[in-house]
């Protein structure tokens, strides 16, 4: 465990907006009495992926202006498809994970009606042939939600590659978006 910092989180906050306002990390190491390379070591990663997705943004923001007025608002729509896709697939995955996990607990519920005895017997078979309906249910009711899961370890997995083009990577997304 590493030493306790001299500065609070408040302190820390405001040295983190002040580099990313343009003050140099010597400056504010001298005002906070820190040094420049605690500063550095805190905030370089950080403000490195900030300073990038602001690019992004500016970058996103000159395309769309590049655009002929109707093809700007094809963009916004498509946008606004986009965004509202991922809200209803992130709650359908939720409720799908919700009902798996309710039917796996009943499934599991049923276990105990087993005659550890006659596991084959009539009784018996009837409950495990009940269990195995729910947990193919349960199955099949995580299916949104560990697919989901799937498709945004992927994008993560894609995005974070040094060669990795954002743009191409919406586009090519929004190929698999209805017309």
């Amino acid at each position: 465990m590493g030493r306790k910092s001299k500065l609070t989180d408040k302190q820390w906050e405001q040295v983190g907006k002040r580099l990313l306002a343009g003050e140099t990390a010597r400056a504010l190491g001298r005002e906070f009495g820190v040094s420049e390379a605690a500063i550095r070591q805190r905030f370089s990663t950080q403000h490195g992926k900030v300073k990038e997705v602001a690019h992004q943004i500016v970058a996103a923001e000159a395309a769309l202006k590049s655009l002929p007025i109707a093809s700007q608002i094809d963009a916004h729509n498509l946008a606004d498809q986009l965004r509202s896709i991922s809200s209803h697939l992130a709650s359908a995955a939720n409720y799908g994970a919700m009902t798996a996990h309710r039917l796996s607990g009943i499934a599991h519920g049923q276990v105990e009606k087993i005659d550890d005895a006659a596991p084959i017997g009539d009784e018996s078979l009837k409950t495990l042939q009940g269990i195995a309906v729910l947990t193919k249910m349960a199955n099949a009711s995580s299916e949104i939600a560990v697919n989901l899961l799937r498709a945004n370890k992927d994008a993560i997995d894609h995005l974070n590659k040094p060669e990795a083009d954002a743009a191409q990577f919406l586009q090519d997304l929004a190929q698999h978006l209805p017309n």
